[in-house]
């Protein structure tokens, strides 16, 4: 487990009785090895608090959704953030996911985003576009909105970001789905439900102070001279077994003369 990443605060945070209920599920979380993505507190049907989470890297399982509903529900009683009945609800953030920390907009650079600005950025609040290099404590964002005439680079502050979030397109649905199936893959390996990975799809590592053991060279055969410059002609031809044969026979070489 990355623990930079694990322990990396928020810059985009909620405000009111949401900030209170993240002060109380976001240690919860890192204890369990999953990051707090957001709390959002709804009037629909009730009172819902949804707690969105995730890995480290990103993923997020049914199983995990479950192991944190199991852990938190009991710290939140106890704590009671809120004043009135509210029915818990664990979620993953999704494909179309919010950005709350500087990884994320690192990890999702080149994708489709809308951002809300807390502070006004040259007089505006709302951008859209894809996402450029984090540079700093900005990033970059280059607008498909621009007009003609403007600028369509914005650097934007990441912790004057009030909101952000990914506009769904084909594109990151397509990567969204790699990453699940890797993620999926890699899990249902450590619980012992799938076979290991074939030994060719992954080359263990030296140790640590050991060098890989080279691969050995091809041997060579030593350069051997023309046969006419070797200076014996072959010894392995018909007539030479003739001339062998012939004496036990008793007979003349033909080849010799008087």
């Amino acid at each position: 487990m990355d623990t930079d990443l694990l322990a990396e605060p928020r810059l985009v945070v909620e405000p009111g009785m949401a900030a209170r209920v993240s002060a109380v599920a976001g240690p919860v979380l890192q204890g369990l090895g999953y990051r707090l993505v957001r709390i959002k507190i709804s009037g629909e049907a009730g009172c819902t608090v949804q707690v969105m989470a995730e890995r480290p890297d990103g993923s997020m399982q049914i199983e995990d959704c479950e192991t944190i509903s199991r852990a938190l529900s009991p710290v939140l009683d106890i704590a009671d953030p809120i004043d009135r009945a509210y029915r818990l609800e664990i979620s993953s953030p999704g494909i179309d996911r919010p950005l709350v920390r500087r990884s994320d907009f690192e990890r999702y650079g080149g994708h489709l985003v809308k951002i809300e600005m807390a502070v006004a950025h040259q007089g505006r609040k709302r951008f859209r576009g894809k996402l450029g290099e984090v540079v700093g404590d900005a990033v970059r964002l280059i607008r498909d909105d621009a007009r003609a005439g403007e600028d369509p680079e914005a650097l934007l502050t990441l912790e004057d970001i009030a909101e952000a979030r990914l506009v769904l397109t084909d594109e990151l649905i397509a990567e969204s789905m790699r990453r699940g199936k890797a993620a999926e893959r890699e899990l249902r390996r450590n619980l012992g439900l799938a076979p290991p990975a074939p030994p060719h799809a992954r080359k263990p590592a030296p140790a640590r102070g050991q060098k890989p053991t080279p691969a050995p060279k091809p041997v060579s055969k030593p350069d051997l001279p023309p046969a006419r410059d070797r200076g014996n002609a072959p010894k392995h031809t018909k007539q030479h077994r003739l001339a062998a044969e012939n004496p036990r026979r008793g007979e003349l070489d033909p080849t010799e003369g008087d």
